[in-house]
């Protein structure tokens, strides 16, 4: 049997106080959708929102020249946010990311803002047994997704 290809991301949060890193490792072949599920697992947050990864890591990605984004897979009105813009559930991880150091934004959740930083660190070889997609390493703890209301 062939071997399959392993990315493996460095994923560090961007906009808060909390330093936070993790490493994960995830099948070349996935789909950005399955990308986005695993770096939300790797820090513990819910996979319950709206979500982008974009080539431009100012203002949450607006001026981004590349993006995919759940948005445009969904049939809604708005569409994705610029309209040359893919969809995440069938474009594939290996057409974000194609070398080692590419680096993009992950927005997560638009109310809450998440931004993270996805830099692809190496490429794998593995074989068909043994490997799956999973937290590597881990540094510092993450942070807390719905923190408690101020009061």
């Amino acid at each position: 049997m062939k071997n399959r290809t392993f990315y493996i991301f460095e994923i560090a949060v961007l906009n808060c106080d909390v330093k936070a890193t993790r490493k994960i490792q995830i099948e070349a072949e996935k789909t950005l959708y399955k990308l986005a599920d695993a770096i939300t697992k790797a820090f513990g947050f819910f996979f319950d929102h709206p979500f982008g990864f974009y080539s431009d890591f100012k203002r949450g990605g607006s001026d981004s020249k590349i993006g995919f984004e759940l948005f445009a897979d969904l049939e809604l009105d708005e569409g994705p946010s610029r309209p040359h813009f893919k969809g995440v559930e069938k474009v594939k991880i290996t057409a974000a990311f194609k070398t080692v150091g590419d680096k993009m934004l992950f927005f997560f959740d638009y109310g809450e803002n998440w931004e993270f930083s996805v830099e692809l660190k190496e490429i794998r070889e593995g074989e068909n047994q043994g490997m799956k997609t999973a937290v590597i390493e881990s540094t510092g703890r993450a942070p807390i997704q719905y923190p408690p209301c101020e009061r």
